[in-house]
């Protein structure tokens, strides 16, 4: 007969407590700054610091549309998280369920190489990404540095490995009886990928998704490089509020909250499938 779970101590109780609250606080008193701060004017947020603010204001909100073209920054980083999530979860789906399922010749070689990529800097690949775009350019004429296809490219690169690692460990705790029950029912390999696999998968696909997509939306390193004044994403474009004569700070504020809005709303309708997808590749 099993007991009934015991009640914690207090002294555990107040610990926690006290521990949620100075966590809490540390998350929540950054966002207040940001908030309290995008809503004063610019000599208000120039001057001493203060918790409240003397008055409200919305137009940086507004200003921050002409100070910088953030429309087409926004646009652009949509464009290339987009475009390369969807790439980065179709290669990587076919590559985990061939390596998942399949056995071939350098198949340990080719999972080792795919962890292997994680263990280096990506400052590392700078130069010789930079070298190989404009070599092809010249080449061939294909513009990749300076362009969106380079930067899709290049985000490739990074949140390929581990998407496909990740989505290798998922693949490999759906049992193989659905495999073989689907084979009975006349499907052949893609079908059974299309109509069994992907279905039950879906949760580590979403995992992956979410990955590859902040990987490409909050690069900044590559993306100051390989880009130009139309092709310049959100993490870059920001920077636009910084002259040489002063930081439109209320604007720093409150173009960073309105390019949050997206990315804190698809983590809420997709955290439920995030913690799944990862916590089944991380126990596999």
């Amino acid at each position: 007969m099993s007991s009934a779970p015991t009640t914690p101590p207090r002294s555990f109780l107040w610990a926690r407590a006290v521990f949620l609250t100075l966590l809490s606080g540390f998350v929540l008193v950054p966002v207040f700054v940001m908030v309290s701060s995008s809503l004063k004017p610019l000599q208000d947020v120039s001057g001493r610091f203060r918790w409240l603010p003397s008055g409200l204001t919305i137009r940086p909100y507004f200003d921050i549309w002409d100070t910088v073209p953030l429309a087409r920054y926004f646009a652009n980083s949509v464009v290339v998280a987009g475009v390369a999530t969807v790439f980065s979860v179709i290669i990587a789906i076919f590559a985990a369920y061939a390596v998942s399922r399949y056995e071939f010749p350098g198949k340990r070689v080719f999972t080792v190489t795919v962890l292997s990529t994680q263990m280096f800097p990506g400052i590392l690949f700078l130069l010789p990404l930079f070298l190989i775009y404009v070599n092809i350019g010249n080449a061939t004429g294909i513009a990749l540095y300076g362009s969106r296809g380079g930067l899709i490219l290049t985000y490739l690169t990074f949140s390929l490995p581990f998407s496909i690692w990740m989505l290798i460990g998922y693949f490999a705790s759906i049992p193989r009886a659905l495999d073989e029950a689907a084979a009975v029912d006349g499907c052949g390999p893609v079908a059974t990928l299309f109509r069994i696999v992907i279905p039950a998968a879906i949760p580590g696909i979403v995992a992956v998704a979410v990955y590859a997509f902040m990987t490409a939306w909050g690069e900044v390193l590559f993306a100051s490089i390989m880009t130009d004044d139309t092709t310049r994403t959100l993490s870059v474009g920001l920077q636009g509020y910084a002259t040489q004569n002063d930081v439109y700070w209320n604007q720093v504020m409150a173009a960073s909250l309105t390019v949050s809005v997206p990315i804190v709303a698809g983590f809420l309708l997709l955290q439920r499938y995030l913690v799944a997808g990862l916590t089944a590749g991380a126990v596999k």
